[in-house]
């Protein structure tokens, strides 16, 4: 009988839909105990990692014996691994243990399912544990939402190695963080070379500005737009591919796909008639929006 135990947090099905960190090892038919390899293996991945945060433990076996048998050395393993990293890495204190049966899929080599799986933060992402848990914190009716501050300046590294300081808008960041699902945001002095989805130097502060409000709102979640000026047709889709330029910067830098989407609107939705009249026409209808899906 295919069994599988696991020691987990009570949102664990949610623990690889975010895809947190996996270590595994494998056990001997019938065994509860790592041979040598196995746990000098779980000895070297303790000692690199004092410093992450389990968040769950799940043990498996294959489908020879039965089901008794099997659901004690599922239970076995998970409690054997479970004692060997406990005061030596931090463990989220909100788990359970649980049987899921026959709820995996076997493999047809049967040494791959005498396993124990670690589920794991990282220390880089314990500040977003609960972000990449999908748990959301009460906020009791009334009270006011905490205030955020942001920083003033920022130092970043352009793709060419150079380094800017950008003083930061954060009257802007602040509206974006407190903005309602529908509004709409223009991301003033976003600046592309020309004819290209490139941003230039001078601009990229505007994109961490961005990055900055979702990691601090983290229930905010956004469609990037873009707009251009001048021609009627946007035949290389430069304004689809400008706001994508955004959302893979965003992406990059760890903020959830879920939360972002992006799309090109060409010259569909100027804010001035085509033609435009002269520079400050076009460069209203050139932009780049924000549309607030959710807060």
């Amino acid at each position: 009988m295919k069994t599988h135990f696991s020691l987990f947090l009570f949102l664990i099905s949610l623990v690889t839909c975010f895809a947190q960190e996996k270590f595994t090892v494998y056990f001997e038919s019938n065994k509860f105990e790592l041979n040598i390899k196995e746990n000098t293996k779980l000895s070297t991945w303790i000692s690199e990692n004092t410093n992450n945060k389990i968040v769950a433990i799940h043990g498996f076996t294959d489908e020879d014996g039965n089901n008794g048998f099997n659901d004690t050395l599922a239970q076995k393993r998970v409690n054997y691994i479970f004692n060997a990293v406990k005061n030596q890495i931090k463990i989220r204190e909100d788990f359970k243990t649980r049987s899921f049966g026959e709820s995996f899929d076997q493999s047809k080599n049967k040494a791959e399912n005498r396993r124990v799986a670690i589920y794991y933060i990282l220390e880089k992402d314990l500040p977003r544990e609960d972000e990449i848990l999908g748990i959301k914190k009460e906020i009791i009716k009334g009270d006011p939402k905490p205030e955020i501050v942001y920083p003033e300046k920022l130092v970043f590294e352009n793709p060419n190695g150079t380094k800017s300081e950008f003083t930061l808008d954060r009257t802007f960041m602040k509206k974006v963080g407190e903005s309602k699902s529908g509004e709409k945001l223009k991301i003033e002095n976003l600046n592309f070379v020309i004819n290209t989805f490139a941003v230039v130097n001078e601009s990229r502060g505007k994109m961490y500005e961005l990055l900055l409000v979702l990691q601090k709102n983290p229930n905010l979640k956004i469609q990037i737009q873009g707009h251009l000026c001048c021609m009627p047709i946007d035949r290389a889709d430069l304004s689809t591919q400008r706001a994508k330029a955004i959302y893979t910067f965003l992406v990059h830098n760890e903020i959830q796909k879920e939360r972002l989407s992006y799309k090109g609107f060409g010259s569909t939705q100027p804010i001035y008639p085509l033609p435009e009249k002269d520079e400050q026409e076009r460069a209203a209808n050139r932009r780049v929006e924000i549309l607030i899906v959710e807060n």
